[in-house]
């Protein structure tokens, strides 16, 4: 078992030959599919793969993890996600959970948030954990799953796209061998070598004004909260986040002047007077120090012929707001059911597109977000920084203009315009419309709704409140049932009223818990519709 600490955490992992590289060039061996990067969505996309008896090779060129904390703040559905995936119990127990977060304004607190507000959740709203343990616990993960094949220091050298696979080069310690794939799927960051091997764009906007991230050891008595502060009196005239990690490990990022010389920001004696001017004292040490420039892009197609391209590779946005990992997840929990069921044959190949569909809609949200933020934050012009200075006076005085305040949007799952939806037939006044993420609530005896879809298995699930005259699904399609007999107690009535509900109700949910259809009185042959709708077929 994996285990990171502190001081970067590297874990060193060998490298191990493997008989693909032993097979003649002319023949090599063929995988249904290879995942390259593996970084949180690559272990994350192999794992969910593997679990519906997917084989998957899993390529990184490195040999290690911990390269730094890197991503820290992951979402209450990322560790949903995790929780479907067996690793979810580990991240939230190492992690540090937070939903407050604190705006200030120079000394002066502006307002403060909770973005999770009510109770009756499993998750909390977000926790925040290096990279280097996620990415160590999925790895711990994948030594469960003999589906998965992790290969590591071996890097993509070359890529054909063929009609019916691809043909990929990997160079080795020990040389360069060839293997076939029916699909491959790009997870290898912003940097991706794949995405320029299909000669892909990446359109956005790179903003200059730099920013300096460090990671610093310490004993604190700040509260476990987020706080961001515009123009505080330790950093005049610019902005500064703080983030508790495990540890006693603090993030702290201070926005830099445009025209600052990383290499001369970066050095240690220059960063500590800094931090120690906001701390108010010199008792840190240093865990990690990085400067990085906001940058707001995507490709224009997730999908090229059989390479797909996910997370990083696929978009970037900047880190305020934790929209990075965490969209990167939702492509791999997107993405993994739809190609399984192409795979399979049970469903099309044309499935696939709307993976592009559904998260480039999440890429553009995501990209207008922080682009918002960033501007917010940063302002370009002097008009921006005017309206900037107006909404911070006017949110101490009026409690819609702290609505305008912007210090990073944070992350919320996506709300798809979906071809796979049906459209609502029936008139609702609440709960999750097709194409929104399933809502957790408490229900007895399973503890809450998201442990009995867990638990359900990899397949469409029918969500149905019942009165007596229960409804199950089509064949594939598993059933949750709440009331009636046999069905789960709603203890706390936090199910129906998140869901609307009144005896009959039911709500169809793909594999990803995403809502597929909901009905005020379903039949079997509107709900097999929507199934089929739902898995491309229609």
């Amino acid at each position: 078992m994996a285990q990171a600490n502190t001081h970067q955490a590297k874990i060193q992992f060998g490298y191990r030959r493997h008989s693909d590289q032993d097979r003649p060039g002319q023949n090599p061996a063929e995988h249904p599919v290879v995942v390259v990067g593996a970084g949180p969505v690559g272990l994350s996309l192999a794992i969910d793969l593997a679990q519906r008896g997917q084989r998957v090779v899993l390529l990184d060129d490195a040999d290690r993890i911990g390269e730094g904390s890197r991503a820290i703040c992951f979402s209450k559905r990322s560790l949903e996600y995790w929780d479907r995936l067996g690793v979810g119990d580990r991240m939230v127990a190492k992690g540090v959970v937070w939903s407050v977060g604190r705006i200030f304004h120079g000394e002066s607190l502006l307002y403060q948030f909770n973005l999770l507000p009510e109770d009756g959740h499993k998750r909390p709203a977000f926790i925040n954990l290096q990279q280097y343990y996620a990415e160590a616990y999925l790895v711990d993960r994948i030594q469960d799953l003999p589906e998965i094949d992790l290969r590591w220091r071996n890097k993509v050298t070359a890529l054909e796209s063929r009609n019916d696979s691809v043909a990929l080069t990997i160079e080795t310690p020990e040389g360069a061998y060839r293997l076939h794939a029916q699909y491959v799927i790009a997870c290898d960051g912003a940097r991706s070598s794949l995405r320029q091997m299909v000669g892909a764009d990446f359109a956005g906007q790179v903003f200059e004004d730099q920013f300096l991230i460090a990671d610093v050891k310490m004993t604190a008595e700040f509260p476990t909260e987020r706080w961001f502060w515009f123009d505080p009196p330790f950093h005049a005239g610019r902005s500064a986040l703080l983030h508790r990690q495990p540890d006693d490990v603090w993030r702290i990022d201070l926005q830099l002047n445009r025209y600052a010389d990383p290499l001369v920001e970066k050095k240690p004696e220059n960063v500590r007077p800094r931090i120690a001017r906001m701390l108010g004292h010199d008792a840190f040490e240093f865990e990690w120090i990085s400067l990085y420039k906001f940058q707001c892009r995507r490709m224009d197609r997730f999908i090229h012929g059989r390479v797909i391209f996910a997370g990083d590779s696929a978009h970037q946005v900047s880190p305020f707001g934790a929209r990075g990992a965490n969209s990167g997840l939702e492509d791999a929990e997107n993405l993994s059911w739809k190609l399984d069921r192409v795979l399979r044959g049970t469903s099309p190949a044309s499935l696939l597109e709307s993976y592009h569909a559904e998260r480039s809609l999440a890429a553009d949200e995501n990209i207008r977000e922080s682009t918002r933020s960033t501007d917010f934050m940063a302002p370009n012009s002097h008009q921006e920084a005017r309206l900037r200075k107006a909404v911070l006076s006017l949110a101490k005085e009026a409690e819609f203009g702290k609505r305008m305040v912007n210090g990073g949007r944070l992350s919320v799952p996506c709300s798809y315009d979906s071809p796979l939806s049906s459209p609502d037939a029936d008139v609702w006044s609440g709960g999750p419309p097709p194409g929104c993420s399933m809502l957790d609530a408490p229900i007895a005896g399973q503890a809450y709704l998201t442990d009995a879809f867990r638990k359900g298995g990899t397949d469409f699930t029918l969500l149905s409140f019942s009165n007596g005259a229960a409804i199950d699904g089509p064949d594939g399609v598993r059933n949750i049932r709440i009331g009636g007999e046999g069905g789960l107690a709603d203890s706390s009535g936090l199910v129906a009223k998140r869901y609307d509900a009144a005896p009959d109700t039911a709500y169809l949910l793909r594999p990803d818990g995403y809502v597929a259809a909901r009905f005020r009185h379903p039949t079997r042959a509107a709900i097999a519709a929507a199934l089929s709708q739902a898995q491309g077929l229609n």
